[in-house]
């Protein structure tokens, strides 16, 4: 596997090496002590899945504050989501700044979100799968979000015909950071 930086300091995007054969493919996602040399994350506590039905669902984006901050690998298991970390951190030199990439079923791409970077994604196709692997169990109290079109942020999400989200994404107040 080859571990991508960002434009967020310490976000990265992991692309898995793949060994073919007759059989097909096998690859690493991941491997606790090279992501730990790079300094991320590995204590998983939890795993989820989000199922999508239609293109252009949008969900995000979300964060935990501390001291149940989370860091979250993100992979796409079916169809395809343009995927989202916003740096939240004031002490970050990428405060507020955000970066994306395309993860689908055929790629294999992970995105790692540190702590304290909100994440969200947009689905590119319908019957879209994504899997988390989140260092933090969820804690209702501890959870925030910020507006996918908030002007602080300014992404540059594509274009859809329609976009299908909760009331509760879609509704969060402008980020005051």
């Amino acid at each position: 596997m080859r571990l991508g930086e960002t434009s967020l300091v310490g976000a990265y995007v992991i692309e898995p090496d793949p060994l073919r054969d007759v059989r097909g493919w096998f690859a690493r996602t991941f491997d606790r002590a090279e992501l730990e040399a790079c300094g991320l994350e590995t204590g998983i506590v939890q795993c989820s899945l989000s199922g999508n039905a239609v293109r252009g669902t949008l969900r995000g984006l979300h964060y935990q504050t501390p001291p149940h901050a989370e860091a979250k690998f993100v992979s796409c298991i079916r169809g395809g989501a343009y995927d989202v970390a916003v740096d939240l951190r004031p002490e970050s030199s990428t405060y507020r700044a955000w970066f994306a990439v395309e993860l689908t079923a055929e790629n294999h791409r992970l995105l790692y979100v540190p702590p304290g970077c909100a994440h969200g994604f947009q689905t590119l196709l319908d019957d879209t799968e994504l899997l988390y692997q989140i260092t933090h169990e969820y804690v209702p109290a501890a959870a925030r979000g910020v507006r996918w079109d908030d002007p602080a942020f300014a992404i540059e999400w594509p274009a859809v015909e329609r976009r299908t989200m909760s009331e509760r994404d879609a509704t969060y107040p402008d980020y005051r950071g």
